[in-house]
């Protein structure tokens, strides 16, 4: 009422003629004549603010609700007080309706999951449009992305589904790994024994062959007195056996005859 007006720090003043606006004015002490001006102070301070929950719809016909908070600050005065009944207002309903048109072209699943591209993509789509109502929105953010409660169930309801699918795979897959491998640790000893009786099996016929050669090779360097003594022993059990007929082949029989003789040269 005596025409002194303070505007203060980070403020815009308007100062308005007969109902008119006519200039602006910075913060300080300033002078007016009451009843013929007036003087509005406009903050120009960062402001949040918190938009009411609200439903969108989804690519697939699901159901969510939005819960969305902004920061803006007032870039033109004039325009926010003379241009618009109620830029934040307007300013709100441009953010609710290009989030609407983003989420509308997404699945449910893919808007769930994307909040930060959602985030991206909606500072984009409004860009200076807020210019018009002389505020600049600064920093947006999807707080939560929310289903109906028969669709939460419905996903509850499919998560532990595939949870028990999955589980049931591991389980299977589990099992079938334990049969391999028992089945290779048993096909394993079955190659391990019969690698062993193979090797048994060679080392037998080695030392048998073996054998055979060693008395080959005796047999081959006995002098042929050795035979002749054996021959001679062969015929001294014939002749104290109760058996009173020997067959000799035809070419042995004129060797008969040198048999006591031969024996008395061995004794000898």
């Amino acid at each position: 009422m005596f025409g002194i007006k303070i505007v203060h720090q980070n403020h815009k003043g308007l100062v308005e003629l007969l109902g008119k606006y006519h200039h602006s004015v910075d913060a300080g002490l300033h002078f007016y004549v009451p009843f013929i001006q007036k003087i509005y102070a406009v903050s120009l301070a960062m402001n949040p603010l918190k938009l009411p929950d609200y439903s969108i719809i989804t690519k697939d016909n699901a159901d969510v609700r939005a819960s969305v908070t902004l920061n803006y600050h007032v870039t033109d005065a004039v325009k926010y007080r003379y241009e618009n009944t109620d830029s934040v207002e307007s300013m709100s309903q441009l953010v609710r309706g290009h989030l609407r048109d983003i989420i509308g072209r997404m699945d449910l699943n893919e808007a769930l999951g994307s909040t930060s591209k959602i985030n991206q993509e909606l500072a984009t789509a409004i860009g200076d449009l807020t210019n018009t109502y002389g505020i600049n929105v600064d920093r947006i953010n999807i707080d939560e992305l929310k289903p109906t409660a028969s669709i939460q169930d419905s996903m509850d309801k499919q998560l532990k589904a595939d949870r028990e699918r999955i589980a049931a795979i591991a389980k299977a897959e589990g099992e079938a790994k334990s049969i391999e491998l028992t089945t290779k640790a048993k096909n394993d000893a079955l190659i391990a024994t019969a690698e062993a009786q193979a090797k048994a099996t060679r080392t037998r016929a080695d030392a048998e062959s073996y054998r055979i050669g060693q008395m080959n090779e005796s047999l081959n360097q006995a002098k042929e007195g050795y035979f002749q003594n054996q021959t001679i022993n062969a015929f001294s059990q014939l002749a104290n056996s109760p058996a009173n007929t020997v067959v000799v082949s035809g070419d042995q029989i004129s060797d008969l005859g040198k048999v006591p003789i031969m024996k008395k040269m061995l004794e000898n």
